[in-house]
C-alpha cells in the first residue's frame, strides 16, 4: 500500500520529476490531451502555486516513486477570473460563487498513475487534503467530457454544481460532501 504524506510547499518540489510523470500519465490522456509539455507548464504553474494562502498537497509514495498527487489552497475573496473561472461564475452567479466558493478550500489537481488506480489511492489523496478543512466548504472542477473523473467524484459524495448544457463543452463545478451548500446546489436533470 501507498504511502501517503503532506510535504511542505518547498519539499513537495523535490519531486518534480515525479509528479511530472504522473502528470503526463494522467493529462495526455482524454479527454485532457494535453502534450508532454502540459506538464513542465504545471510545474511551473506549481513553483508559484505553493505560496497561495492555505496551499496544501499529499503525496501518494511507493518508496521515492510517486504514484499519485493532489493539491489544494484556499480561494480568494475576489474570485479569479482567469483559467475556467469565468466559466464557474457564470453558472453560479456572483452570490453562490461568493458564498460557496470564496474562502473555500480549492483542490486544484488530482493524479494517480495508471498502475496505481482503482484501488482508492485517489480518494485517499482527496480527503487528505479536504478533511482538515473543518467547515467542510471544499471544490473543485473538472472537464464534462472527463466521464469517469465526474463518476469517481459522485461515487465520494461529491455534488455536482454547475450543469452545462447536454453535449456542451466546458468544466463542472463539484462541492466537496460536507460543503454546507451541497444540498442547494441544483441536480442534473
Amino acid at each position: 500500500m501507498a504511502l501517503l504524506v503532506r510535504p511542505a510547499p518547498g519539499e513537495l518540489l523535490s519531486f518534480a520529476d515525479g509528479l511530472r510523470q504522473v502528470y503526463t500519465e494522467a493529462f495526455t490522456a482524454h479527454p485532457w490531451q494535453e502534450d508532454e509539455a502540459g506538464a513542465d507548464l504545471y510545474l511551473a504553474r506549481l513553483a508559484r502555486d505553493i505560496v497561495r494562502p492555505g496551499f496544501t498537497a499529499a503525496l501518494a509514495l511507493d518508496g521515492d516513486t510517486v504514484l499519485g498527487f493532489a493539491t489544494a489552497w484556499t480561494t480568494p475573496d475576489t474570485f479569479p477570473s482567469d483559467r475556467c473561472y469565468p466559466q464557474v461564475s457564470a453558472a453560479l452567479g456572483p452570490d453562490r460563487t461568493a458564498d460557496w466558493l470564496c474562502g473555500s478550500r480549492e483542490v486544484d489537481e488530482l493524479a494517480v498513475a495508471g498502475r496505481a488506480r482503482g484501488i482508492g489511492l485517489g480518494a485517499r489523496l482527496l480527503d487528505t487534503v479536504t478533511i482538515d478543512r473543518p467547515d467542510g466548504q471544499c471544490w473543485l472542477l473538472t472537464s464534462v467530457h472527463a466521464e469517469a473523473a465526474m463518476r469517481f467524484y459522485r461515487g465520494l459524495g461529491w455534488t455536482q454544481a454547475t450543469h452545462p448544457a447536454p453535449g456542451g463543452a466546458g468544466i463542472a463545478a463539484f462541492l466537496g460532501p460536507r460543503h454546507p451548500a451541497r444540498t442547494a446546489a441544483t441536480p442534473a436533470l
